[in-house]
């Protein structure tokens, strides 16, 4: 085995623009795969590697879609040549309490691609075999990556909450989550709710699964849940914290309000709305690389797709000003052109 050449989009330090090189790529180590890379979604956690919260140069991306170049020493379980994925885990240490107790996407050494480790931006990364969820077929790469993180958040989401088929559940936010969200709580049964700002969204939020839409710009929210009798569960994907917040009261006795999106200013969350009828306020994390393959084979099965424009990986920093400005079509993919 010899390492490679090839292109990728990287950070070169932090705030700094992203910028367009040709890297080096490594042999796998032991445990360890090569991926030849077809596509990989901008997330808005993609942000964290523009910030300073990683080492640099670092190359951004934790939605990727690829095939397997080189088997690192080690590795049994995987075949060169297989379609599979890598979302926002990247392997735990397996060592820690949490990983102990079967929570290995809560490890506090958690690996992310983009953040810990190079990720997606590039043709080539190298992550350690754990990470990796075969793609099935009928999924595209484009289709499959924003699976691996927007698609496998909120699907695990949803599967993990105390919601049963039936109930009223309300997803809050229609970007690159929330339009998943809507198509999944759909295919599992449940009576949808789509809660977005300005009347426009509504006849998607349709198309997308929702029975009920509800423009937060022109009435309360928690009311208009109330109205339909409580929501099982809020599925919060905004950045939002005064959102989150609105919604709460629009839960029924104990309903969960799930929190997905991240904001760095505190949601204000009365006690008594959370006293009086026992509500709960959760974050979730992703998931697993086997969360994110139980999340593949069901949109598969269930016709779930992220809606997507897709760019060339040199137009990276594009695809993210369109993300971040809240003009992409839902999701971004970078494209290498790589079969």
């Amino acid at each position: 085995m010899t390492a490679i050449k090839a292109r990728a989009v990287q950070v070169p330090a932090p705030e700094a623009p992203l910028e367009v090189v040709t890297r080096e790529v490594p042999d796998p180590g032991p445990g360890e795969v090569r991926l030849r890379i077809q596509a990989c979604g901008v997330c808005h956690s993609d942000v964290f590697s523009l910030s300073g919260a990683s080492a640099y140069p670092r190359v951004p991306g934790h939605e990727v879609a690829g095939v397997i170049e080189t088997l690192g020493p080690g590795v049994t379980a995987w075949s060169v040549g297989q379609r599979v994925g890598v979302g926002w885990y990247g392997g735990a240490d397996g060592t820690c309490d949490a990983c102990r107790r079967g929570d290995r996407i809560d490890c506090p050494h958690l690996r992310v691609p983009g953040l810990t480790d190079d990720g997606g931006y590039a043709e080539a990364m190298v992550v350690p075999a754990e990470a990796l969820a075969a793609i099935p077929d009928g999924l595209s790469p484009v289709e499959a990556g924003p699976l691996m993180c927007a698609g496998v958040t909120t699907y695990n989401g949803l599967r993990r909450s105390d919601a049963r088929a039936g109930d009223l559940v309300a997803v809050l936010g229609m970007g690159g989550l929330g339009h998943l969200g809507l198509q999944f709580a759909n295919r599992m049964g449940f009576e949808v709710v789509a809660l977005a700002r300005g009347e426009e969204r509504r006849p998607v939020a349709k198309e997308l699964g929702a029975h009920h839409y509800v423009d937060t710009t022109a009435e309360n929210p928690a009311e208009a849940l109330q109205r339909l009798g409580g929501a099982a569960v809020v599925l919060a994907t905004v950045t939002s914290a005064p959102a989150m917040a609105a919604a709460l009261p629009g839960l029924r006795a104990r309903g969960q309000l799930i929190i997905l999106g991240v904001d760095t200013e505190p949601v204000p969350v009365s006690p008594l709305d959370l006293v009086s009828a026992s509500r709960t306020v959760v974050g979730h994390a992703s998931g697993t690389s086997k969360d994110s393959e139980d999340t593949l084979r069901f949109a598969v099965l269930s016709g779930v797709r992220p809606l997507v424009e897709t760019m060339p990986l040199e137009r990276a920093a594009d695809g993210q000003a369109r993300m971040l400005s809240g003009q992409a079509r839902f999701r971004v993919v970078l494209t290498t052109g790589q079969p």
